[in-house]
């Protein structure tokens, strides 16, 4: 296969983690014999500091063009006080709209030899193995916002809306997943309150008709909240609107024990999709070479299987992070004794990539 990819270090940490999975992408290629061509871009702060804007007209045209694209990070204390429409997160989210993906996918698999470093006991993270679906594009982070002032003071509003085709599109990928998976579907809402959640709840009845495989079950968010600290396990696939969705994918990211081992993937109707890891910019310890870059060949993992069909591939990629974490070849956030560097840790799941019985 001959496939393109868009390289976005951003800012932080971010250029060093996606060096590392650009270093599994090319051990996967020389693997299964597969051309990769790598376009390096700006985005977020590095943007900022290059061009005055967070993404380019250029950059994102780079993404259109391609068969996918691998972010690291965006932001840093170092443009905070910039207008709001100038954050270096503006970039991202322009970025996500340019591209049309409106579904944030979050896998939480919680890697028994890791159990220790997570806030629950060990027992509760037993056989934890689910993944979020998170609607990207709408709710009440793209409503109508305003602000004025009452005889009481200043009053803010924000618009909490969506439409039906919305709604349908993230809980049928949903779906689509569950089948391959273990058969269950939990869409999250809060329908006992909120107009927006008894049509959410509506959608995905409807939706789970064409689905009899698959088992539905409807979850308030404050108990699903509870039941992820108590009950993970009983998960397989969450569905969840924009706002609750960002706030549970930070939770399960909790059961993990670091932020540093979280993949993610935003996905839409095309065939491109944004890989990224879930953690920040992290500029206290950027250009230390200390950052977990297990979270980014994660995110490899996924660009390769939901952007360029290569399951196989993908399946190599996991399977080395696998052995490599097994091996205690760890950076500091996860290593009990001796952490090593973020080029060692990459380096280390290439060269299993190279020498998987795969291929």
């Amino acid at each position: 296969m001959k496939a393109t990819i868009v390289l976005l270090g951003g800012d932080g940490i971010g250029p060093e983690v996606v060096a590392q999975g650009k270093r599994v992408l090319d051990a996967v290629a020389a693997k299964f014999g597969h051309t990769f061509t790598f376009v390096p871009e700006l985005i977020g702060g590095a943007a900022l500091d290059a061009h005055g804007v967070p993404l380019t007209d250029s950059t994102l045209v780079s993404c259109k063009e391609a068969n996918a694209v691998l972010l690291g990070a965006v932001g840093g204390p170092k443009w905070d006080a910039l207008p709001g429409h100038l954050r270096p997160e503006k970039g991202l989210l322009a970025l996500r709209k340019g591209l049309g993906l409106w579904a944030n996918l979050r896998p939480v698999k919680v890697h028994p030899l890791l159990a220790d470093k997570s806030p629950l006991r060990p027992e509760r993270l037993e056989n934890v193995d689910l993944v979020f679906v998170r609607e990207l594009t709408g709710g009440v982070y793209f409503g109508e916002k305003k602000r004025d002032q009452t005889e009481r003071g200043a009053r803010a509003f924000d618009a909490l809306t969506y439409e039906e085709y919305e709604i349908e599109r993230v809980v049928r990928l949903a779906f689509r997943l569950a089948e391959a998976r273990r058969g269950k579907v939990t869409s999250v809402d809060k329908a006992n309150v909120l107009e927006t959640s008894r049509l959410w709840r509506e959608v995905a009845s409807r939706v789970a008709k064409d689905h009899p495989a698959v088992t539905l079950e409807h979850q308030l968010v404050d108990s699903c909240a509870m039941r992820l600290l108590t009950h993970a396990a009983s998960f397989d696939v969450i569905v969840t609107e924009n706002m609750f969705g960002d706030i549970l994918t930070d939770e399960g990211a909790a059961l993990v024990g670091s932020l540093g081992m979280m993949p993610s993937a935003s996905l839409g109707d095309g065939r491109v999709g944004l890989f990224e890891p879930i953690h920040g910019s992290a500029p206290d310890i950027a250009g230390k070479g200390i950052a977990n870059p297990l979270g980014t060949i994660l995110s490899v993992a996924m660009l390769l299987k939901h952007s360029l069909g290569l399951v196989a591939e993908a399946e190599a990629v996991e399977a080395a992070v696998d052995a490599t974490v097994r091996a205690g070849i760890l950076t500091g956030d996860l290593a009990s004794a001796t952490p090593k560097s973020t080029i060692a840790v990459g380096a280390d799941v290439s060269s299993r990539v190279v020498s998987s019985s795969k291929g």
